[in-house]
């Protein structure tokens, strides 16, 4: 199948209406006047109001994730024949977090606390479950162990350790699945030894662990809910499970390196309704495509059913009643493409009615269903949720996930395409500041920060409004953010061409990326910042090291400081990195730690802190098991002696990123303040 491409707007952006309270009501598309000043940063970094909503199984009710008046995020259920709204979850110390339609009335749900860092947390998400009147509210999953063990023995619930799983099925039963992962216990939140998939009954609180085939490491259900497959890691060794319905006893499907993959290593990604297993696979090829994997030859097929010129395929399958509809997918933006006719005419009239934004339709789970979910976005627009009727062709708005940001006033994003010095295709993103923002229309010649993605392995970004790109462009930034090889998503070839080049050919990507830019004309090459955040730390300290003529400053948080400190860590703090991905995935795709000693050692920040001269603004969490505080501590030490214009701030409750509002707009005003100081000005 040829690839489908979304069309990317890049006319002005829909501005949408705020989001209703009790009930839904049609959506403003009128443009608000531009903003003599830009925005504000809360309403970049503090919490959404609006953000998630679910239609029902029969698409007659919608549920809604909602905050007001500075409150808890409680949930909400729309009857959308009456507009009649019920709340009906909601805590005084936590806040609603996932949930999802167990069936056509009830509701299963967990908790987080958004007012803590994760430094603070002594509770787990729990699990609760509710009709969608309110009524039977029940806790079926303890917060923490020492609750769990003062429970009523008239009262069935499960330990902390307990965690839904977000496969619907077939949504016709009281039944969700949890996975309950078991631990080694040779430390806190030890390595995980196998993942036992637990069957749960949200009215009667019952529960029964599957059967597994050996040391299970995830799950996939069917599309009728019922346990299909199962995958298992020993070392380095995947083997995929299927639990055969003619003998219900489970067989294998495949073997391979997790890490290093192969011609035959793929992925399950669902059964559609028919049985059909479909996975994704590169077969051989460059890209992964979506693939049917047949259960009888265990063979992938050999024709790919969706696959992308210029994108390994990441997505999902969409379905209703017993019917695949089509695929979602990851090009540049998120797009469909649709096997069904119906949903083909149906995008084709949701498009013409909104043709500033990608827009993305989940039908209900029974076919007879009136109502689509409709989530639109663009590069100027955050996520906006509006109910399409398909019998009235009417929308009615839900709400915005950023209802501060006005589109009018937000940044252009693109992809370009560049070349790096050994002829390697580089994807990156280019966000160019509002005309009318700060600089007074100048689009040439700017201030640039080129903004690293972590990881390294993934992809770091797609088409779309984002709040860190957004925030620096709304100050008179250009934001460049190179997709370097290693980054996932762009073929085969580009991401093992990221293997063992820390600080070497991937450093290289990020400066050939941005003398382009000052090729192009877009960046001044006196004014450029290098910044990231884990990975993107790292890279920032290299860049500094490596190419100091070419970034006047750098920002780094969290950020990995020494390549070999992930192997042995430190008696301070303890790493969330597991043991087998420390002795059979890091030594092949960043390098040995004995075999490759000297490489690591010339690629160290930390071992070359004494060269990095430019000014630094640091900040870490306190409570970082990715990359714990002594990465940074150690390198602040080392740099400070020699470097007067390093700024260190330590935000003790968080972990790998900042959760709290207060600690992003904080973070973000000092990065605004740093750069200011440094390259904001010719």
């Amino acid at each position: 199948m040829p690839a489908v491409r979304p069309s990317l707007p890049h006319s002005r952006a829909l501005h949408v209406c705020a989001l209703l309270v009790c009930a839904l009501a049609a959506p403003a598309f009128a443009a608000e006047p531009a903003a003599p000043a830009p925005p504000p940063l809360a309403a970049f970094f503090d919490n959404a109001v609006f953000s998630a909503a679910e239609l029902s199984p029969n698409g007659k009710f919608l549920a809604v994730r909602f905050s007001s008046d500075n409150k808890r995020d409680r949930l909400i259920v729309i009857d959308l024949a009456s507009n009649a709204t019920t709340v009906v979850a909601q805590f005084d110390d936590r806040d609603v977090n996932t949930f999802q339609w167990v069936n056509n009335e009830r509701l299963v749900l967990d908790s987080t606390d958004k007012r803590i860092g994760l430094g603070d947390m002594v509770h787990g998400p729990g699990l609760f479950a509710v009709n969608r009147d309110g009524s039977n509210f029940r806790q079926l999953v303890h917060l923490t162990w020492a609750a769990f063990k003062q429970r009523s023995v008239t009262r069935i619930t499960l330990p902390p350790d307990h965690y839904l799983v977000r496969q619907t099925g077939a949504q016709a039963s009281d039944e969700v699945y949890l996975t309950n992962p078991k631990r080694d216990g040779v430390r806190e939140n030890g390595d995980i030894k196998y993942v036992n998939l637990i069957r749960l009954n949200t009215v009667t609180g019952r529960a029964e662990t599957v059967a597994r085939p050996g040391p299970a490491l995830s799950w996939l259900l069917d599309h009728k809910g019922q346990p299909r497959l199962c995958v298992t890691l020993e070392n380095n060794l995947e083997t995929i499970w299927y639990l055969d319905p003619s003998s219900n006893e489970w067989r294998t499907l495949a073997s391979f390196d997790r890490y290093a993959g192969g011609k035959d290593a793929f992925t399950p990604l669902a059964f559609g309704p028919d049985g059909t297993l479909y996975v994704t696979s590169n077969a051989g090829k460059d890209k992964l495509a979506l693939h049917t994997f047949d259960l009888a030859s265990k063979r992938i097929s050999a024709e790919p059913l969706v696959s992308l010129t210029d994108y390994d395929f990441k997505g999902q399958l969409v379905t209703s009643g017993e019917k695949l509809l089509g695929a979602r997918y990851l090009s540049d933006a998120q797009a469909t493409v649709w096997f069904d006719s119906k949903m083909k005419t149906l995008q084709a009239s949701i498009d013409a009615a909104l043709p500033s934004t990608v827009n993305l339709i989940t039908p209900a789970a029974r076919p007879d269903s009136p109502w689509v979910l409709v989530q639109s976005y663009s590069d100027q627009q955050p996520e906006y949720y509006a109910l399409y009727n398909i019998q009235t062709g009417k929308f009615t708005g839900v709400g915005s996930t950023r209802e501060r940001i006005v589109p009018d006033q937000m940044a252009t994003q693109e992809l370009v395409r560049l070349t790096a010095r050994d002829g390697l295709a580089l994807p990156a993103w280019l966000t160019l500041p509002h005309p009318a923002g700060p600089g007074k229309g100048q689009r040439k010649n700017l201030p640039m920060v080129v903004l690293v993605h972590g990881g390294p392995y993934l992809r770091g970004s797609e088409w779309g409004w984002s709040a860190e790109g957004q925030f620096l462009a709304s100050r008179g930034y250009a934001v460049l953010q190179p997709e370097f090889r290693g980054s996932t998503g762009f073929g085969d070839k580009h991401y093992k061409a990221g293997w063992k080049q820390w600080g070497l050919k991937m450093q290289d990507d990020i400066a050939d990326a941005t003398r382009w830019a000052i090729a192009q004309g877009i960046a001044d090459p006196k004014r450029i910042c290098i910044a990231g955040a884990s990975y993107g730390g790292y890279a920032t300290l290299m860049g500094l090291v490596n190419d100091p003529a070419l970034y006047k400053c750098g920002i780094n948080w969290a950020g990995v400081t020494d390549i070999k400190l992930l192997y042995t860590g430190h008696w301070s703090a303890t790493s969330d990195a597991s043991s087998a991905y420390l002795k059979y995935g890091a030594p092949t795709l960043i390098g040995d730690p004995d075999k490759d000693a000297a490489q690591l050692r010339a690629t160290s920040p930390l071992l070359q802190a004494a060269r990095i001269t430019q000014p630094l603004l640091m900040a870490y969490g306190g409570a970082d098991r990715r990359v714990p505080l002594y990465h940074g501590q150690k390198f602040y030490d080392a740099v400070k002696a020699g470097n007067p214009e390093v700024e260190w701030v330590v935000y003790q409750e968080e972990g790998h990123g900042w959760s709290l509002p207060k600690n992003r707009i904080d973070f973000w005003g000092r990065v605004e303040k740093f750069l200011g100081r440094h390259i904001g000005t010719p």
